[in-house]
């Protein structure tokens, strides 16, 4: 039986996210969690880190599930809206800031 939990509107551009997902799938829950506590990008390692333990807190929820033989399935890392921002240049100019947001989708399976 699979599990899911996503997260929308991530202020992290994708391409940052996609490298650690990357690295994820495939790996079992306690692995994942265990590379994620040792990652040298912090930041990113966390968001990710928040999301697999609430989508193993929905298999916990479900019951019929054993949380130990869990793995990651699919980990999606999807482009959200960007937010535009201006910074004022020379002579009454502007250049265009694009900050990316992400949208993350995790599905664990067990064992």
């Amino acid at each position: 039986m699979d599990v899911n939990a996503k997260l929308s509107f991530v202020r992290i551009a994708p391409r940052k996210l996609s490298l650690i997902a990357d690295e994820l799938r495939g790996k079992g829950i306690n692995e994942a969690l265990n590379y994620l506590r040792f990652s040298p990008r912090k930041r990113t390692a966390g968001v990710l880190s928040t999301l697999l333990k609430s989508a193993v807190a929905n298999a916990d929820q479900k019951g019929s599930i054993d949380v130990d033989n869990l793995y990651v399935k699919t980990l999606l890392v999807g482009k959200g809206a960007t937010l535009k921002r201006f910074r004022p240049r020379a002579k009454g100019s502007a250049s265009p800031i694009m900050k990316e947001t992400s949208h993350v989708k995790v599905t664990l399976a067990e064992r």
